[in-house]
């Protein structure tokens, strides 16, 4: 399917949480707290090993960025869905606003810094999306 075909129906869901994104050394060890988090993500290339934590969790990064509010692509998406990470995320270039884009087998989750979060969605509301609380 295209994204023309399924825009009518493409809903995203604002969680209520702020989230932090931190950057560690590859080779470093993660914290536990992180596996008890209601959400979170893991990145890790040879370059580095990214984690998305709730803001509350207090991790001891290299660098570390705060203040992001979530959107959440309702899914499952399937793999033949093409274009939707592409379509939010040009939306949201169109006015400025920077992401940070994850994905995972079902969906896909875009990260707003949280003072762009009313332009987000006021901007994806005029391309059709539906935005609804988490």
């Amino acid at each position: 399917m295209r994204v023309k075909d399924v825009m009518a129906r493409m809903t995203l869901a604002v969680h209520p949480d702020l989230y932090s994104i931190h950057s560690f050394a590859p080779d470093s060890a993660i914290d536990p707290a992180v596996f008890s988090q209601s959400m979170f993500f893991i990145g890790k290339t040879h370059d580095e090993l990214s984690v998305v934590v709730p803001a509350d969790l207090t991790l001891n990064s290299l660098e570390h960025e705060e203040g992001w509010r979530c959107l959440e692509v309702l899914g499952p998406l399937g793999f033949s869905m093409t274009g939707i990470l592409s379509s939010v995320s040009g939306t949201l270039a169109d006015e400025k606003i920077s992401i940070f884009a994850i994905s995972t087998f079902d969906t896909d989750y875009i990260l707003v810094k949280k003072d762009t979060l009313v332009a987000a969605t006021k901007a994806l509301k005029k391309k059709n999306y539906q935005i609804i609380d988490y």
